[in-house]
């Protein structure tokens, strides 16, 4: 093996040892959103129904799940108190659920992003619920939601993809969501 060669296989082994340390930052950790697993703030079981909930995270971070009119949303509190709404109703105004759990994404052991299923239903009622994937920032300072991902194929590989780079994505709009 010549001196090119040599020095073209130590780079192809450090590149390909970077990339596998670079796609090993992200680690998941899920949590559950089952009212079974929160603690219920406040309820009400009228027919008119809601609920207010706190639900366990990670990195000292807990969810605060809503439901109001057969609509659920999803807050985040920072360790500190603070919370950020996440407003999900105001992307998908119809009836909705979210799923039993939360999938944190952590580089290097800290949450950096979250993602929830989401179900939305057919506003006529005559198809199924439409689960797409929420995925949110998480942050001390401000925390939205990033993205919302439609069902498909790689669903769950898009999510964590846009959860990864959350830290460099500005907040989902009411205008992107307007398409769904």
């Amino acid at each position: 093996m010549n001196k090119l060669s040599t020095a073209l296989l130590i780079g192809l082994v450090v590149l390909s040892l970077s990339t596998a340390a670079a796609a090993q930052k992200f680690t998941s950790i899920y949590t559950s959103t089952d009212t079974r697993s929160c603690r219920t703030l406040e309820s009400d079981t009228s027919e008119a129904g809601w609920y207010r909930g706190r639900c366990r995270g990670v990195g000292g971070y807990t969810l605060e799940l809503t439901e109001g009119d057969l609509r659920q949303s999803l807050d985040l509190i920072t360790p500190s108190k603070k919370k950020f709404e996440l407003d999900l109703t105001s992307f998908f105004p119809s009836f909705s659920a979210l799923g039993r759990k939360v999938e944190w994404r952590l580089k290097k052991g800290v949450p950096v992003a979250l993602i929830v299923r989401y179900f939305v239903a057919d506003p006529e009622g005559t198809k199924k619920d439409t689960p797409y994937l929420i995925v949110a920032s998480v942050g001390r300072r401000s925390s939205c939601v990033i993205d919302i991902i439609d069902p498909g194929t790689g669903q769950n590989e898009k999510a964590r993809r846009s959860a990864d780079a959350a830290a460099t994505t500005g907040c989902y709009s009411i205008k992107q969501a307007v398409g769904h």
